[in-house]
């Protein structure tokens, strides 16, 4: 099969508003958008005035109508876009754990927090994310088009992108090529700033204030940090030239300055191992925490 963006359809809100920033994706790297609606076991409420027709099979009804509908609206607001839809009649998790082996990339809706900005990741997007070899991203109901653009964009040089900051998270203890090239390759097809957040903390015995350790010592670390950053950064910088990166090695817990800012970034990029916890599959806590509270769109590339 050749490759795809897919989102999963189940008729809420969110994974509307995922099917439509996988199609401005699809747009982007220049692929046929596939949607897939997993319809077995839904527990669907009806609204009165959607209700199926007695005598009618109300799965069957609502598997057919939500992708179809969701594709009418699709090619409206993205004419020229190659569309496919698939009815598969299965649990939702294993469904879409099979299409996004055919996918480029998967695209799923995540409930926003009532008044919060933020993720509630759901059991199916969770176990998804953490399960999947292929990337995935979360998109959050209401999330709309205007949303990945700077608010002033229009009134700004045309060598200024349009488009918010791609955000990478990167741990340069433990580096991913995969998750590097992911989120460059995101910053060149929107011609967006990359902006490159390491966290890092101070040795717990630099707090004791020993005779050996002054304020220079925190300021020696900060620019090796900031160094090793820089290093790591250099072969990238080569591979995608026309890609402007900003760089920031910080103090502090990863995942709150992650969240912090999503709130004007057009995308977030983080990393998960491919290793299994004792009990299912493991995301780890940064990007738990990210996938909870990030504002923007999320990434989740898996690596070894």
């Amino acid at each position: 099969m050749f490759p795809t963006v897919t989102a999963g359809l189940d008729g809420s809100a969110e994974s509307l508003a995922a099917a439509d920033w996988a199609a401005r994706e699809a747009l982007r790297r220049e692929l046929p958008l596939r949607l897939v609606h997993a319809w077995e076991w839904q527990p669907y409420n009806y609204p009165a005035t959607d209700a199926p027709l007695a005598g009618a099979d109300p799965q069957r009804h609502w598997a057919e109508r939500v992708p179809r509908e969701a594709e009418e609206e699709l090619r409206r607001r993205h004419p020229g876009l190659r569309i496919t839809t698939d009815q598969i009649a299965q649990q939702a998790v294993p469904a879409l754990l099979a299409a996004a082996e055919d996918a480029e990339l998967l695209v799923l809706g995540s409930r926003g927090l009532s008044g919060v900005a933020g993720f509630l990741v759901g059991s199916v997007a969770s176990s998804v994310a953490a399960g999947t070899k292929q990337p995935v991203v979360l998109v959050r109901a209401g999330e709309l088009e205007e949303d990945e653009h700077e608010p002033d964009a229009l009134d700004r040089p045309s060598t200024r992108s349009p488009y918010r900051d791609v955000v990478l998270g990167l741990d340069l203890r433990r580096p991913s090529d995969a998750v590097i090239e992911f989120a460059f390759d995101a910053a060149l097809r929107r011609s967006a700033v990359l902006r490159v957040i390491h966290s890092w903390n101070l040795p717990t015995y630099y707090g004791y204030g020993t005779a050996a350790m002054g304020p220079e010592f925190g300021a020696e670390l900060a620019a090796e940090e900031t160094s090793e950053l820089a290093e790591a950064l250099r072969p990238w910088r080569g591979k995608f030239p026309s890609v402007e990166v900003t760089e920031q090695a910080v103090i502090g817990v990863a995942a709150q300055h992650l969240v912090e800012a999503a709130s004007d970034a057009s995308l977030v990029v983080v990393g998960r191992r491919n290793r299994r916890a004792p009990v299912g599959m493991h995301i780890g806590p940064v990007t738990h925490a990210v996938l909870h509270h990030a504002a923007a769109p999320v990434a989740v590339v898996p690596h070894d």
